[in-house]
Formats: C-alpha cells, sequence, structure tokens
C-alpha cells in the first residue's frame, strides 16, 4: 500500500509540474487517458532516479550545501527532474524537460505538492 501512495504521489507532483511548467511536458496526444501511463512510467523513474542517484550527489556535494546553506539541494533536485526527462526519452516515454530553469520551478512544485498531498495523506503509520 505504501508503494501505491508514493506513486500516486509522485505522479500527482509531475503531473502539477507539468500543467504549471512551461518547460516540462508530456508529448504525443492530448487525450488524458493516454497520459496516465506515461505519467505514472515517469513517475516510476523519479523515483528510482532519486532513490538511487540523487544520495550518492549529495554526499559527493556536501561541502556545496553546506556554503549554499542548502540551496544547492535545489540544484541536485533539477539535475534529477533533467535526467528523469533523458531517461523517459531513452525508453520511449512522451516526456520532456526542456532545460535547466524548467527543471528548477518544476523540482520546487513537485516538492511542495509532494508535501501537501503526503500532508493530506497523513502519516505514514495509517496507509
Amino acid at each position: 500500500m505504501r508503494f501505491l501512495t508514493w506513486l500516486l504521489t509522485n505522479a500527482i507532483a509531475l503531473a502539477v509540474a507539468a500543467w504549471l511548467i512551461d518547460g516540462i511536458r508530456f508529448t504525443g496526444s492530448d487525450e488524458t487517458s493516454e497520459k496516465i501511463l506515461p505519467l505514472l512510467v515517469v513517475a516510476l523513474i523519479l523515483g528510482a532516479v532519486s532513490s538511487f542517484v540523487k544520495p550518492v550527489l549529495q554526499i559527493l556535494s556536501i561541502p556545496f550545501i553546506i556554503v549554499t546553506l542548502g540551496l544547492f539541494l535545489l540544484v541536485i533536485n533539477a539535475l534529477m527532474l533533467m535526467l528523469t526527462g533523458w531517461l523517459a526519452d531513452v525508453l520511449g516515454v512522451d516526456f520532456e524537460v526542456t532545460g535547466f530553469w524548467p527543471a528548477v520551478g518544476g523540482a520546487i512544485v513537485i516538492t511542495i505538492v509532494t508535501w501537501m498531498v503526503d500532508s493530506l495523506i497523513g502519516p505514514e503509520e495509517l496507509r
């Protein structure tokens, strides 16, 4: 059950980011039903990237994180979103992130939406 709530939370955050940020989009058909599967696949890709690549980058960039008072974490999140877009393109999923600044905006939106959805769902112990 925890996996499904995590996947849906990521998918909702990605959908909001694609809706709000101009440089993040699901290409292909305009039909909503045809965008649900790519949205879930991209949520899985983002989750995998955040689980395996992001911790390594955070450890390697501890001095930058300290010097910037944590703002460098935003750059890391943007890079994870750009990597997700690249991996989605390699895998043939209709998702793209067109540049660094849209990725920064998307990282901010995804973080805020994930936080909001998690607070609405409640503590993990109840899931």
